[in-house]
């Protein structure tokens, strides 16, 4: 300010009463640079001495204070110094006492009506003090009632104590993960074996929001302005991404405007002008977690720019109201802005299909893959009359005499397991026995229970459950005299065990993983971990609910997005489960009990399959297509060497179990901790050294599973050979062949020869018999999968076209601000009513209600550093087992043959229908991927806008189990098979639009309409009542955001 109307001119005094430490930190330094360069300010820096050791009369005397807390300073004292000279406050000082309680920070939220997480206090006068309204379980802690199951967040209330716990349920795995303030490139450490939460403190106990894997940090420079900014959240792997520079990777993203309006009412709640806070984005919602108080962003230059003028604003208008505080033409700083570099981002379409152009980019990545190698899936069943089962069963079923149970949780299996030791050594008591021999397999089975309980040192519901069954009843007097009650007196058990992803599993779902982020996102390289970060990847990924399943999606997800660590935290963070899509073959069974037992008549009949002139030149079309010819004659051989293979085994069972007599415990075995086992990408060494079976298998339960192998495949009473058998033991001998080697079993490489050829013909028939029957059964079971895949497409195809209809208005004409207000407002007034009218994120068809759909989040092209921000590739990993991959694959292939679509050619090209035919088996790790790409140089109309791209691959491959050679000798000291990679079912250069594909699966899918919205989620109080006086205010917050939803909706 050069001259006043009254003469000289006096600059503003601006004091800056803060720290050393936080005043010549970069951002303060380059915001205060700027100010000073508009020449209107004088800047008075107090010092640590004047702050700490001068009294308050003595301090400097300025017209505006920056004045915040930090650890060491006298927070009382400026209060003092700021009532006695009145400066403008840029953070008034009382309300910063609020932010060192976090109690008092989510009470001042809630206050203002500004949502937060689900949560509860528990407080503690001295440490270890018992509450009685404090409740914990093993998934659970209850506060006054208010039940938190896991995974949940422990905060301490000191709001200066950064140690905040998540703890994650035993279905995942258990254990803790600790998060802390940055140390070098670590933000969180796992602890896998910590599962009690602490006592020695207050502690508040919040519902896990799972946010993808990101956390969105805002900044506010007075109430009209807010930047967002996105960083890989600590709750992942905990390692800090960094760039070149050392510096943390953090990426501007666009505020919503219920968020922009959350960033005001932070702002103005706890009267801080420059305030950060934590934002979680959950389910299309967003929630405050933590506010800091005074924060500046660190690295971007364009902030720096914001944040000095409108500061600049602040202090005149609070100072000078009189002056013009319009920012000038040019920033006095910008001669000296260094240039920021760009990133080399390629725009191409690369499909394995051809290219079509450089006017294509990939809009959408939708795979289905089966989980990794495990070990054999097992089941024992027996009938038990013991009471003290039978009195377990009624305690954990209520006291139902006629309920089954479930006994899955920890506690639930320890009080099994306990029962078991007891009961193991003797025969069965309380009823006469009908021969020795039963009574003896009885005890072996109980044996084989106890065995398969005390496996793996501590419980893990994902891998083992039991059900009890009741069979028979008795009526007995009631206990207090008064007339009589039913009680069980035999119930059937069923123990499913195995099943579990070996190390082998995860290695294979993370090495996968890996190759998609380098190969299948074109010219992205591990660019792909940018677009995550900076929300141009909209990802999702849904797993069974099978643990195998769910750990190879977490362990895919570890090597797609570079994360490090433990799968557990990965698990929770980013996986979600849908059973209903992913799960199960009820809705086929009928039809697969039919395909089975026409399967057993070829078989045992030994009748060759039915030649026709079409089957030479479609060989699938046939019934029972890809049985050999020779089946019958193979079956008595496959009989003859399982049992060679199960006596090998016996031997070896009745050493261990010799040795385990005379020691009368299970120390003979080292210990094995499944928690440690879900970490490990290595074989446990020491084990293989020993000479036992690899992973926590003992003898004792190898030889249970052949000998049941045996049993199964052929009654001997009745001379009958069970074929539904086959896939069991060609499993097995897969599984010891491959991690087993070491035990060199005689006759078990010839065995697996044998039982390949078997079910290489017999497992792809069980899901049909024909392609006709294959495309009836497939449609059943994936019905609700391929209705998602359409609503995937669908919704990437309308959004594209929204941001490219978006971006040609903009082109066509530069509007008002005015106008672009009422646009804007016009845009979220649809999106909040879309929004409120239903909840189905994932879900909608109706090209009307477009904004119905997932929250879009997207990265802030003002700031960011980056050549296509527009750009946003949709990914969807569905994580499955085998019968989703072979019904999907068969709807696929076969979709044309149904009667509405018989003019139509099919979407799998005749040599890739060959090429599967001979493929026989889609092996752990199997996918299938659509790709779709956009050509945007093609009208908006034009079905070749978007084109669809289908791969598979078939999983792990065999041949070093088949071949003997020094390669496959390498591998099997891995215990590891390669994956294949992947083929195309369509002919180069051919083009599948959406509109084809659409048209060939709909009859087969789910309609869009029969999806049930999602739940909303639990605490969530309705904030969006509070829509209309958020409208209201919105007008007042659009123009300093008017470029807002410069890139597509929000």
């Amino acid at each position: 300010m050069e001259e006043d109307e009254g003469g000289v001119g006096k600059k503003i005094t601006i004091g800056v009463c803060v720290m050393e430490k936080k005043v010549f930190s970069a951002p303060m330094g380059q915001i205060l640079e700027r100010l000073q360069a508009f020449g209107e300010f004088k800047i008075i820096h107090f010092g640590d001495k004047v702050i700490l050791e001068d009294p308050i009369d003595r301090w400097p005397v300025c017209d505006c204070l920056i004045a915040f807390y930090s650890s060491g300073y006298p927070l009382e004292k400026s209060e003092a110094y700021a009532k006695l000279r009145k400066p403008f406050l840029v953070n008034e000082l009382e309300p910063q006492h609020l932010l060192h309680d976090r109690r008092k920070v989510y009470e001042h939220l809630e206050k203002y009506g500004i949502p937060v997480p689900r949560y509860a206090l528990v407080n503690r006068e001295k440490p270890y003090q018992e509450l009685g309204y404090f409740v914990e379980e093993e998934d659970f802690v209850e506060v006054h009632g208010n039940r938190f199951w896991k995974p949940f967040v422990e905060k301490p209330v000191d709001g200066d104590d950064h140690s905040i716990m998540i703890y994650y349920p035993s279905s995942a795995g258990g254990g803790m993960k600790e998060l802390f303030r940055k140390i070098g490139n670590r933000s969180s450490e796992f602890h896998p074996e910590v599962r009690r939460v602490r006592r020695e403190g207050s502690y508040i106990y919040e519902e896990f929001m799972p946010t993808g894997g990101t956390d969105v940090k805002v900044y506010t420079v007075g109430p009209e302005y807010a930047h967002a900014e996105a960083r890989k959240s600590p709750v992942v792997d905990g390692v800090v991404m960094r760039n070149p520079d050392g510096k943390e990777v953090r990426y501007p993203v666009l505020l919503t405007p219920t968020e922009k309006q959350m960033a005001r009412e932070v702002c103005i709640a706890f009267r801080q002008g420059v305030c950060g806070f934590d934002l979680l984005r959950c389910e299309g919602r967003s929630y405050v977690c933590d506010v800091n108080g005074w924060s500046f962003v660190k690295n971007s230059y364009k902030y720096y720019d914001d944040a000095a003028c409108v500061l600049r604003k602040m202090f005149l208008d609070a100072k000078a109201p009189h002056l013009s505080s319009t920012i000038p033409p040019t920033l006095p700083w910008k001669i000296n802005e260094p240039a920021q570099p760009s990133e080399g981002l390629t725009r191409q379409g690369s499909g394995i299909i051809g290219t079509f152009g450089q006017s294509e980019e990939l809009r959408c990545v939708i795979t289905v893959i089966r989980h990794g190698d495990r070990t054999p899936k097992q089941k024992v069943k027996l009938k038990v009359t013991e009471e003290k089962l039978l009195n377990l069963m009624l305690k954990y079923n209520g006291g139902r005499p006629r309920s089954e149970t479930k006994l899955k949780s920890a506690v639930q299996l320890q009080d099994l397991l306990d029962a078991t030791r007891i009961l193991v050594p003797r025969s069965r008591p309380g009823r006469e026995s009908d021969s020795e021999a039963e009574d003896i397999e009885h005890a072996e089975k109980l044996r084989q229970v106890k065995a398969v309980l005390e496996e793996g040192g501590h419980f893990s519901g994902i891998y083992r459950k039991v059900q009890l069954k009741p069979l028979k009843w008795v009526k007995v007097a009631k206990s207090n005299g008064e007339g009589e009650e039913e009680r069980p007196v035999e119930a059937l058990m069923v123990l499913k065990y195995g099943g579990v992803l070996t190390h082998a599993g995860r290695k294979q779902a993370e090495e996968l993983g890996r190759y998609f982020r380098n190969y299948m996102y074109p010219g992205e390289g591990t660019g792909l971990l940018r677009l995550h970060s900076t929300y141009r990847h909209d990802l999702k990924i849904y797993s069974s609910d099978e643990g195998r399943v769910q750990m190879s999606a977490a362990a895919f997800a570890k090597g797609l997005l570079d994360l490090e660590g433990q799968l557990t935290p990965i698990l929770v963070s980013l996986v979600s489960k849908d059973s209903s899509m992913l799960d199960g073959l009820d809705n086929a069974s009928i039809e697969m009990e039919e395909a089975k037992a026409r399967l057993n008549e070829i078989i045992t009949s030994g009748a060759k399959t039915v030649q026709s002139n079409a089957s030479f030149d479609a060989p699938w079309m046939v019934d029972g297509a890809g049985l050999p010819p020779n089946a019958s004659e193979l079956l008595p051989k496959l009989v003859q060497l399982t049992k060679k293979v199960t006596e090998q085994v016996r031997l070896l069972a009745k050493d261990e179990d010799e040795n385990l007599a005379e020691t009368a415990s299970y120390d003979v075995i080292p210990p094995y901790d499944q928690a440690k086992a879900l970490g490990k990408t290595n074989i446990d060494v020491d084990r293989i050294a020993a000479g036992l079976p690899c992973g926590s298998e003992g003898f004792l339960l190898m030889y249970a599973r052949w000998r049941k192998l045996e049993r199964d495949l052929y009654n001997e009473r009745k001379e009958r050979f069970d074929i539904t058998q086959i896939p069991d033991v060609y499993d097995s001998c897969k599984y010891d062949l491959l991690h087993n080697a070491h035990l060199n079993l005689e006759g078990l490489d010839e065995l697996f020869k044998v039982a390949q050829l078997l079910a290489d013909g017999v497992i792809p028939n069980e899901y049909g018999i024909n392609p006709k029957q294959k495309l009836k059964i497939g449609s059943e079971i994936a019905r609700r999968l391929l209705g998602k895949i359409l609503i995937d497409l669908r919704n990437t195809c309308e959004e594209a076209i929204g941001v490219a209809e978006l971006k040609s208005n903009q082109d066509q004409s530069t509007k008002t601000g005015k106008e672009e207000t009422e646009y804007q407002l016009k845009l979220h007034i649809k999106n909040e009513d879309a929004r409120r009218a239903s909840f189905t994120s994932d879900m909608s068809m109706d090209p009307e209600d477009d904004d119905d759909k997932e929250t879009k989040y997207r990265l802030d092209p003002k700031y960011a550093n980056v050549k296509t921000p527009d750009r946003h590739v949709r990914t969807r990993l569905y994580f499955t087992s085998e019968s989703h991959i072979h019904s999907l694959m068969n709807v696929l292939r076969y979709c044309n043959l149904d009667e509405s679509l018989q003019e139509e050619d099919s979407l799998v090209c005749h040599n890739a229908l060959e090429r599967l035919y001979k493929t026989k088996e889609l092996d752990y790790m199997s996918y299938i991927v659509l790709r779709m790409f956009e050509n945007t140089e093609v009208a908006l109309e034009d079905p070749k806008r978007f084109r669809i791209e289908m791969t598979f691959s078939r999983g792990a491959d065999l041949s070093p189990l088949e071949d003997n050679n020094s390669e496959t000798a390498s591998l099997h000291q891995e215990h590891t098979l390669p994956i294949m990679g992947p083929e195309r079912l369509q002919e180069v250069g051919s083009y599948l639009t959406l509109e084809k594909m659409e048209k060939m699966i709909r009859p087969f899918a789910m309609p869009a309409e029969d999806f049930p919205p999602p739940a909303t989620p639990q605490g969530f109080s309705g904030y969006f009542s509070k829509s209309a006086a958020v409208l209201e205010r919105l007008v007042n917050l659009w123009p300093f955001h008017k470029h807002g939803a410069a890139n597509g909706k929000q």
